[in-house]
């Protein structure tokens, strides 16, 4: 990459990104722990959600834990531990990770529904599981990994699998509609329940459980409780949090026990407990 290109991915994957959703536990690192993440190109837009690179130089083990969105990530990992390149299919449940001595990870976190485009089969088929990366890309993973490792600035690192990834994607409005509903449930707080998406799509229910089997990999009742879970971590790590019974109500429980039993079941923890343990 000359210094012309590498101008124009600094100016370009630069832009801000709101906060994370879905962070469950990031206690304070014992030494460096740099994260960055950037916004693809316009044209990787409708298929990338955002690039992230992530160094550490630990004294201690570093342990996080999220409630990832329902979508697929590429990443590579060089460590003192591991030197892999995989395929991080869709979580049912939540994610951990545990991060030691010295590394560098470079991830690719997908849109919902898109990384369908180069896996070219039912997305249920990699959920929670991970999968080499040449499974899926083939003999062009291998030079990319390495490539990924020689680059040092992750502008560098962005436009390496920028030129790997814009041949392989193409444009497909089936796979573009049903990314929109899902994003659409992460943000409309009206969808509650599977009859909600069906209605307002004009689907019936077998039907949606069948396209949400086939391009997102996990179920719609799924996908509307994974959003609906991240509120319930935010509101419950806000300096005044209401009461169980409230939040459950507005998450469109049918009562405190239910969602208890959802969020411990999924998080690992039950609410109150989850909402003590954020200063920890």
């Amino acid at each position: 990459m000359n210094k012309r290109d590498g101008a124009l991915y600094a100016s370009r994957v630069m832009s801000p990104l709101p906060p994370p959703r879905g962070i469950l536990r990031a206690p304070r690192p014992d030494g460096l722990l740099d994260v960055r993440r950037l916004t693809p190109s316009p044209r990787l837009a409708p298929y990338i959600h955002h690039y992230w690179a992530i160094r550490w130089s630990l004294q201690s083990p570093f342990k996080g834990e999220s409630l990832p969105h329902p979508s697929v990530q590429i990443l590579r990992i060089a460590s003192c531990a591991e030197r892999s390149a995989f395929v991080l299919g869709v979580r049912s449940g939540a994610l951990a990770r545990t991060l030691t001595d010295d590394g560098e990870t470079f991830g690719v976190t997908f849109r919902a529904v898109m990384f369908q485009a180069l896996l070219g089969g039912p997305m249920e088929s990699i959920t929670d599981r991970v999968v080499p990366l040449e499974q899926v890309l083939g003999a062009s993973a291998r030079p990319w990994a390495r490539a990924i490792d020689a680059a040092r600035a992750p502008e560098e690192k962005v436009a390496l699998t920028e030129a790997l990834l814009t041949p392989l994607l193409t444009p497909s409005p089936r796979l573009e509609r049903v990314r929109d509903l899902v994003e659409r449930i992460a943000v409309d707080r009206s969808i509650l329940r599977v009859d909600d998406i069906a209605r307002a799509n004009g689907l019936g229910i077998r039907a949606l459980q069948r396209c949400f089997r086939m391009y997102v990999g996990i179920s719609a009742k799924s996908v509307i409780q994974r959003y609906r879970l991240h509120e319930a971590a935010i509101q419950l790590r806000a300096p005044h949090p209401p009461s169980l019974a409230e939040l459950a109500a507005s998450l469109g429980y049918a009562d405190q026990a239910h969602f208890g039993r959802d969020f411990k079941r999924i998080v690992g923890q039950a609410p109150r407990a989850f909402g003590l343990n954020q200063g920890s």
